[in-house]
């Protein structure tokens, strides 16, 4: 499953040595940033859709940022592919970074949100398909060609596929398996039908692996659906023999991976009642499935640590606590793929799976050290920052918590990105330190005041993240105690809003940030 870390980012920021030479290893980065394909990073898509239409080619979108871990995981495993690099002279490759001018509101009209999101176009601009990001390399680079090779939009061959119609190629149901499902922003089908679409797929798939796909997507999504929100009905004891089955199966596991490592635990759950038999027969399945992928040395160095991710997670279902010998496991596994990992990009993805196992183990100790030891190494040391004020925050420091926060804001680069972190610093601030008034309304001033410099600050990421500071400025001030401060945020941010014209929608989206949605 598609887990976007979405840790959300001062005027003051704060310079030291330590983010000098973040600077210059950035700069390394960019300058040799998958330099065989020939990106278009111009932000003029409408100028890449006519070269596309031109030269009649596909158009493959990029969106992704500088600071996320599956973004850098694209980047080390398949961008940097020869065979990636030659397929990427059949379409027009257009990247598109979440920090660029207008970026935020191409992505509204592309409806891109998570990091990363990849779209294959028809010359035309018909959407082809959504692909993955989660899958391995090899099966990423059998699903593009198999997109480049289709006469059909995904749209089209899902409306074939759910009439029945044989008309539809072998090909295009695997695409239609493999389809980021998950995204929120897909437009096939409304996420309330999603799982229901997902399993009427599976009956008629010809193909045994795409309808185990289809099934497996729709369970898992089930499973991992908020506490108290609306499930489609399954059948669990069919949907434990099926995943049974699936787990069981070496191929399928490998084939299904992302979805074996993404949501074990919340599988079991779902499927299974706390210390039943089942439960245990079902974990125990899950493990040896994990197991073997965690070895695999065919897949990525971060694919096999959420497969011991997985583990930790099973280990520490129903309040158990892992014994001795399992962590001593589970960090010999991590270190010994933590240190043979040297490429920049993937030691951002790989440090933050790393990280996140340990923390799966209950191990936050070894957690923050690996984290701390990454931040004078990383190419964007404020999502690490922000991940030890996760830990902290879970440890019940909160003074720890929100000081990481801060920093992580203070180190942000890039306007969307420090958006975003000081929205979330303010967002902590509330949550762990409701009484410091004067702290809080500083770090709102500081984000306002970067919104009034940022263009299009009122679009997508950025929109979500203010209406979610908005909101929860908001209810800080519900019983009127924090009024003083509130007020002088509220001025801040109306002089912001009008300054856009009255056409303009971002005036709207502006004025809606504190208000109360509440009647």
């Amino acid at each position: 499953m598609k887990i976007q870390s979405a840790l959300i980012a001062s005027l003051f920021l704060v310079v030291s040595p330590l983010f000098a030479a973040t600077d210059k290893s950035s700069s390394v980065l960019a300058s040799a940033d998958h330099s065989g394909i020939e990106w278009r990073k111009d932000n003029d898509v409408d100028a890449a859709f006519a070269q596309a239409k031109s030269a009649k080619k596909p158009l493959f979108l990029y969106w992704g940022a500088v600071w996320c871990p599956p973004c850098n995981q694209v980047k080390a495993t398949i961008f940097n592919r020869q065979d990636f690099i030659d397929r990427s002279r059949h379409f027009i490759p257009v990247y598109l970074d979440g920090d660029t001018p207008s970026a935020q509101k191409l992505a509204a009209r592309f409806k891109v949100r998570g990091y990363p999101t990849m779209i294959l176009f028809m010359p035309d601009g018909t959407e082809i398909t959504r692909l993955p990001g989660e899958v391995d390399s090899d099966r990423y680079l059998q699903v593009l060609t198999s997109a480049m090779n289709s006469s059909l939009s995904v749209q089209d061959s899902l409306k074939l596929a759910l009439a029945g119609t044989k008309k539809i190629s072998a090909e295009d149901w695997s695409l239609l398996a493999d389809y980021s499902w998950d995204d929120p922003e897909q437009k096939l089908v409304s996420s309330k039908d999603v799982v229901a679409t997902l399993l009427r797929l599976s009956e008629p798939s010809p193909n045994p692996s795409n309808a185990t796909r289809f099934y497996f997507k729709a369970l898992a999504i089930t499973a991992s659906a908020p506490i108290g929100s609306v499930r489609v009905s399954i059948d669990k004891t069919k949907a434990l023999d099926k995943l049974t089955k699936a787990l069981s199966d070496q191929k399928n596991a490998r084939d299904n991976m992302d979805l074996v490592t993404g949501v074990p635990g919340e599988l079991v759950e779902f499927l299974t009642n706390a210390k039943s038999d089942l439960r245990n027969q079902l974990v125990a399945t899950f493990n040896a499935a994990l197991v073997k992928l965690a070895d695999d040395a065919s897949l990525s160095k971060t694919d096999r640590l959420g497969a011991i991710n997985g583990l930790a997670t099973l280990a520490t279902l129903d309040n158990a606590k892992p014994d001795a010998a399992f962590l001593k496991d589970i960090q010999k596994r991590v270190v010994q793929i933590e240190q043979a990992t040297t490429d920049a990009y993937e030691r951002q993805s790989v440090v933050n799976a790393a990280a996140h196992a340990y923390g799966a183990a209950g191990m936050m100790d070894e957690s923050d050290n690996l984290l701390k030891s990454e931040l004078k190494r990383s190419h964007s040391p404020y999502y690490f920052m922000s991940s030890l004020a996760s830990n902290a925050k879970k440890r019940g420091d909160k003074t720890a918590a929100v000081n990481w926060y801060e920093q992580a804001y203070n180190a942000a680069k890039g306007p969307a990105t420090r958006l975003q972190w000081g929205a979330s610093y303010v967002n902590s601030l509330i949550e762990l330190a409701p009484a410091e008034d004067a702290r809080i309304e500083k770090a709102t001033q500081s984000v306002l005041s970067e919104i009034g410099a940022t263009e299009n600050a009122f679009y997508e990421r950025n929109r979500t993240s203010l209406d979610r500071m908005g909101k929860k400025l908001i209810d800080w001030n519900k019983d009127g105690k924090h009024q003083a401060s509130f007020q002088k945020v509220r001025s801040q941010l109306d002089g912001i809003c009008g300054k856009f014209p009255a056409s303009d929608p971002q005036r709207a989206a502006c004025q809606s940030v504190l208000v109360s949605t509440k009647s």
